[in-house]
């Protein structure tokens, strides 16, 4: 059974989407992207720099755009369940047919502007901690004033609060913690910080109309399978102030009988902490089109008929 996963915010690099536009059709798609939501994803995934892309209001709509344009590199793909970690989950909802790509990067779009201005309001941040455990290290936190933001399993937990809160972390790590990495986004994701953006994206939301999922769709909230398109919808509104149960989802692919997971453009974080967690379970993640062989191979070897 294959699990088709979508990465969060940080997993970008300066010129990733490069060399996906050399292939037939991306450029098009992009650009009409693009024009759909008043942002040049192409400048902003070949010649922007690490700064402008770190940018929240840039970053989710060209990670959610480079995912979907790998995906659909792959062709037709019949995986067994599909998900995403943050921001990534709206690209795993386009994959499950919920919403259409251009409304997925629209609501997107009035994502990342809204947690954009929210993180404005108090200087935040996130790191990841590496280690430990979490018994031990969300305690720890939640003393420090900060939020186990995202639990991601195989010893990652991430924290997320205010500057003056990361700096004593860094000075006073929980037990068992081996090093503390500050990550590349601009606020303290999935936590209260995020609250005004909540109801931006509710706004947004209640424009659209979801269908239910076409595949087993599986909620970052709490790693539950989710039926219904309005379900899947509200979770997705949610979800920028929750933290994100990325060990649940493990344990659910785990459930569902997981052989093999994907993890499209950029893909790397989750098809690493995937090879700690889920032993026997083979992974590609797509970096360049190179890795489009790899994928295809494992497709065909695991994906459902």
């Amino acid at each position: 059974m294959l699990v088709l996963v979508a990465p969060g915010q940080g997993a970008q690099t300066p010129g990733f989407l490069t060399p996906w536009l050399e292939l037939p059709g991306a450029s098009d798609r992009i650009a009409a992207w693009s024009e759909a939501i008043g942002l040049d994803l192409v400048h902003y995934g070949t010649k922007a720099d690490a700064d402008e892309i770190r940018d929240t209001a840039v970053a989710q709509p060209l990670l959610v755009a480079a995912g979907l344009l790998s995906a659909a590199a792959l062709g037709d793909v019949a995986p067994g369940a599909v998900a995403g970690h943050s921001v990534g989950e709206f690209t795993a909802a386009a994959f499950a047919g919920v919403l259409d790509d251009t409304a997925v990067l629209r609501l997107v779009r009035t994502r990342g502007l809204a947690m954009a201005e929210a993180a404005a309001v108090t200087a935040t941040g996130m790191s990841a901690l590496l280690g430990g455990d979490p018994e031990v290290t969300v305690p720890h936190l939640e003393k420090l004033g900060l939020t186990a933001a995202n639990v991601n399993g195989a010893g990652q937990i991430v924290a997320a609060g205010t500057l003056e809160q990361l700096a004593a972390l860094d000075a006073d790590k929980p037990e068992g913690v081996r090093r503390v990495v500050a990550l590349k986004v601009a606020g303290a994701f999935h936590t209260h910080h995020m609250a005004p953006a909540v109801a931006k994206l509710e706004e947004a939301a209640a424009e659209l109309s979801p269908a239910d999922p076409a595949v087993t769709y599986v909620s970052n909230k709490d790693g539950r399978t989710v039926a219904t398109g309005a379900e899947v919808l509200a979770r997705l509104v949610g979800q920028v102030a929750n933290p994100v149960r990325w060990d649940l989802c493990m344990e659910t692919f785990q459930e569902l009988g997981a052989t093999a997971l994907i993890e499209v453009c950029p893909g790397g974080t989750l098809t690493g902490i995937a090879k700690r967690a889920l032993p026997g379970v083979a992974t590609v993640a797509l970096k360049t089109p190179d890795d489009l062989d790899a994928a295809r191979t494992l497709i065909a070897q695991h994906a459902a008929v």
